[in-house]
């Protein structure tokens, strides 16, 4: 395993696992390693559930839902009519939140965790780290 934990800093056990590859949480983000960890929260979402659908989210936002008219009033349709992809697509698009807030350091994730909308976040985050930088 190549030593990225520093020489003398103590670590938690969920900091080893990630670092020695582990893939049950995604990874933390180390502001100094913004580039590394993009790259690497990027495979991860990748390898969860549904592929590709969660990094779809994150690039180009939610879905957006179909919209009907009923008695003159336009609403969101989300009964019957809605496919199984757009319910799985919606899915997906909350676990990208989660995903992305789960990786945060808690000085982050207390400055976005109001974001709901998993692109709104993702470039959140390369603000603050770039504002860091």
């Amino acid at each position: 395993m190549d030593s990225m934990i520093p020489i003398g800093q103590k670590n938690t056990l969920a900091e080893y696992m990630i670092l020695s590859g582990a893939d049950n949480c995604p990874p933390m983000l180390d502001k100094d390693m913004y580039d590394s960890w993009k790259s690497r929260m990027d495979l991860y979402m990748q390898y969860r559930e549904h592929e590709r659908m969660i990094p779809e989210s994150v690039k180009h936002g939610p879905l957006i839902w179909p919209m009907i008219e009923e008695n003159g009033a336009r609403q969101r349709n989300m009964g019957l009519i809605v496919l199984l992809t757009e319910k799985i697509q919606a899915d997906c698009d909350l676990k990208a939140t989660d995903i992305i807030l789960q990786g945060l350091p808690s000085n982050i994730y207390s400055l976005v965790n109001h974001h709901r909308v998993a692109k709104d976040l993702w470039e959140k985050v390369q603000l603050l780290i770039d504002d860091i930088k």
